[in-house]
């Protein structure tokens, strides 16, 4: 086998690939990094939203666009990169964490029902 064969293989053209690392991309990444930390932090402190549970669920909105910002600029992860592999690892991920963390909650929440001891009015009345 040539030099030249060997070499195709020992290196990535990562133009190919998508993989653009620029210190645009970079200030782009960071710049939307502090507004997707700024605004949620506004939201707590101005108490902007008329209730807690709503601004709960806002920030966990900001929380996942924001770690979605963090994958694209700064891991560069897309579906060209490693030929779509590391894309379809985060999707299982993502997906293996789902199902843990509901399955975990679904337990919790049934356990706390289940076996927590129920104390109806008759019985408060007859205790000592």
């Amino acid at each position: 086998m040539s030099a030249e064969h060997h070499d195709s293989h020992d290196h990535h053209d990562h133009d190919d690939i998508g993989y653009h690392a620029t210190v645009k991309g970079y200030v782009i990444g960071f710049l939307l990094s502090v507004a997707l930390t700024a605004i949620p932090f506004w939201l707590v402190m101005g108490q902007v939203l008329p209730t807690p549970r709503m601004t709960a669920f806002v920030i966990l909105a900001f929380a996942a666009v924001q770690m979605v910002v963090h994958m694209v600029y700064f891991l560069h992860l897309n579906a060209k990169v490693e030929g779509g592999w590391s894309l379809l690892a985060l999707v299982f991920t993502a997906a293996l964490v789902l199902i843990m963390l509901s399955g975990s909650i679904w337990v919790m929440y049934h356990m706390n029902t289940n076996m927590m001891p129920t104390v109806d009015a008759q019985t408060m009345r007859n205790m000592p």
